[in-house]
């Protein structure tokens, strides 16, 4: 008993320890005019490679220090969060919305529907999905519309490889039999009885989806194939922060430790969810 009881107590921390830095980012995010001490793009050769403000030198107003440009790093930090948030839900919404009706169409009719998506999968699966990432910018142009496309005709497949296979074995369930018997039409089980219960898995992957494309947004800035303008990026920050990290480490720690808490968050969040949600688990 006492170990049927830990478990939901461990992820439930996990689930508001996640859940409030990615609420903390998000706000940050939303209201950086307002939290951002200084302007994100100002630049100011005086005030270069500023410490962090614990350490001897710092100037008052920036906090984290500044980068080879003066600009405050704080700031950048925040800005770049607007990017990757944005990335993250819209990239992750497309690709679980696509994935997960084709995957459940496939798991639940399965027969030629499941054969056609199956296939479908594999062979969008043979393609590296970082080497695709960067084709797909590449042709389609940098921008963050092309950044979310790219993001989303890529990982549509974990979406419906997962629901596929959820969706299948709840279609063996008593309840399907029994709502079939009742004389529902097989559309109808579908949305009403197999879709609610491949849910909490579908959430869990959300949300893990959401930290992938934090992860491929901030490589393909790094690259310089994101976004186009001179908006901060967490990954064009930490690509500056490598070329000067013998002089200013703190450009490359902060803006990697932000990213490295931001998609371990999105990961435990989904999977606090489903074992907070999920009936089997519960």
């Amino acid at each position: 008993m006492a170990e049927t009881r830990a478990l939901p107590r461990a992820w439930n921390a996990r689930l508001w320890l996640s859940g409030g830095w990615l609420l903390l980012i998000l706000l940050a995010a939303v209201f950086a005019p307002l939290v951002s001490p200084q302007d994100p793009l100002a630049q100011d050769l005086l005030y270069e490679r500023l410490p962090p403000f614990w350490m001897q030198g710092a100037e008052p107003g920036f906090w984290l220090g500044t980068d080879s440009l003066g600009r405050d790093l704080f700031s950048r930090i925040i800005y770049g969060g607007r990017i990757a948030f944005s990335v993250a839900f819209a990239a992750a919404t497309a690709a679980c919305l696509v994935g997960s009706a084709l995957g459940l169409i496939a798991g639940y009719y399965r027969g030629w529907a499941d054969r056609i998506v199956s296939r479908i999968v594999d062979i969008w699966m043979a393609f590296p999905p970082v080497l695709f990432a960067i084709l797909l910018v590449a042709v389609l142009g940098t921008g963050l519309t092309s950044v979310i496309v790219a993001i989303a005709v890529i990982d549509w497949t974990r979406f419906c490889r997962v629901v596929r296979a959820e969706a299948m074995s709840q279609s063996r369930m008593d309840y399907v039999e029994n709502a079939r018997i009742a004389g529902f039409g097989r559309f109808d089980i579908m949305l009403r009885e197999v879709l609610p219960n491949v849910l909490p898995s579908i959430v869990a992957l959300l949300s893990l989806e959401m930290g992938i494309a934090v992860i491929v947004e901030a490589i393909l800035s790094f690259v310089n194939l994101s976004i186009s303008t001179d908006d901060p990026t967490w990954g064009g920050i930490i690509a500056e922060g490598r070329l000067s990290i013998h002089q200013a480490w703190w450009v490359l720690v902060f803006p990697l430790v932000t990213l490295f808490l931001t998609v371990l968050s999105f990961s435990q969040f989904g999977e606090g969810l489903k074992a907070r949600f999920d009936p089997v688990l519960r």
